[in-house]
């Protein structure tokens, strides 16, 4: 039994997700409380398997709540977010603090009720999440700085210089904010262009990008339905929405759109991987990074299969390692490297 811990000021908040927990087999209710001072003292007496943990609360709010945390007791913490700007900034701070993943505090009751699955299917995630103790780390400040670069490169940009030759795609899910920082922050400027599927929802990926950005010596920037495919670009799906690699002409463009999930999910692995294994072939790469689920394992092994060079997070350094188990598991994936590791093989491939 997954026993959950719910801290959360707003009391229709507690009852919606006392009510998930409790109506699913495989998860106990441990608790629920207003108040994290208090929850620190009901963890002291027993430890849950999963905490959601609310931001705004009164005595201590969520991210000081999630920072002492780490740094005496690591526990898998799901945070349940506001979806507005200040929102999303909070919860990418959170996730850098260790917070497995997030909840986008939903605006109806109908969106409340229609969440029920996705938030069980998270606690089950974040069980399976390793976490570890944040003591000691040096974390940036709070609050997004505003972006250093333009847009997009301009063509006097050395990355934009060449044709492209190459493209590579990354999926990932579950603990895939913090992988992607990992990777996108160790790789040089001119490196081919990066497309990625990050299980997100609407309302956070562009703060992720900007996050991104001000941290990474490529460019990385929210993706735009019919933005021309450069060099020394990371491309993010935007919440919510697919992400595909079209031709155009001698080059290439990101196509954006509403179509229905894959594998229960919009932004799709699947959907992305696919396009870059039937526009690219062997001058692909594909990536793929924690999370839980087999979404874009299909996609990867018709990736492997056009030629294209594929690499699996490794399982010790997973937060979840089941979107790369089941990519291995269905024969996709020709290499497995640590998240320390994927960024240099990436660029010896690059200009291998």
């Amino acid at each position: 039994m997954i026993r959950v811990l719910v801290i959360d000021d707003s009391a229709v908040m507690r009852a919606f997700l006392g009510r998930v927990v409790q109506s699913q087999p495989d998860m106990e209710l441990m608790g629920v409380s207003p108040d994290p001072v208090l929850a620190f003292d009901r963890i002291r007496r027993g430890a849950p398997d999963v905490i959601t943990l609310d931001v705004e609360m009164p005595r201590m709010n969520g991210l000081d709540f999630l920072r002492n945390l780490m740094a005496i007791r690591p526990l898998p913490v799901i945070m349940i977010s506001s979806l507005t700007r200040q929102g999303a900034e909070t919860t990418m701070k959170a996730l850098e603090l260790g917070a497995v993943d997030f909840f986008p505090k939903p605006s109806s009751f109908d969106q409340l009720e229609g969440g029920a699955h996705e938030i069980a299917e998270k606690i089950r995630a974040a069980a399976h999440a390793k976490v570890a103790r944040r003591g000691g780390r040096a974390f940036p400040p709070s609050g997004f700085a505003p972006l250093p670069k333009s847009p997009f490169p301009s063509a006097s940009h050395p990355a934009a210089a060449g044709a492209v030759q190459r493209v590579i795609g990354i999926g990932a899910s579950t603990g895939g904010v913090e992988a992607l920082r990992t990777v996108l922050s160790a790789l040089p400027p001119n490196m081919p262009p990066i497309l990625i599927a990050q299980h997100m929802p609407a309302g956070f990926t562009e703060t992720f990008a900007r996050r991104l950005d001000t941290l990474c010596d490529i460019h990385v920037k929210q993706a735009e339905d019919g933005d021309v495919v450069q060099p020394g670009v990371a491309y993010i799906a935007p919440g919510g929405r697919h992400l595909m690699l079209m031709r155009r002409g001698a080059g290439f463009v990101t196509r954006v759109t509403d179509d229905p999930p894959v594998n229960r999910h919009r932004p799709s692995v699947d959907t992305l991987f696919r396009s870059i294994a039937r526009t690219m072939g062997k001058q692909a790469i594909g990536v793929m990074l924690t999370g839980m689920g087999g979404d874009g394992a299909e996609a990867m092994l018709e990736m492997h299969q056009g030629g294209a060079y594929t690499i699996a997070q490794d399982e010790a350094s997973c937060v979840v390692f089941g979107m790369p188990r089941q990519a291995i598991v269905a024969g996709g994936v020709r290499e497995v490297a640590a998240l320390s590791e994927i960024a240099s093989r990436m660029e010896s491939l690059a200009f291998g």
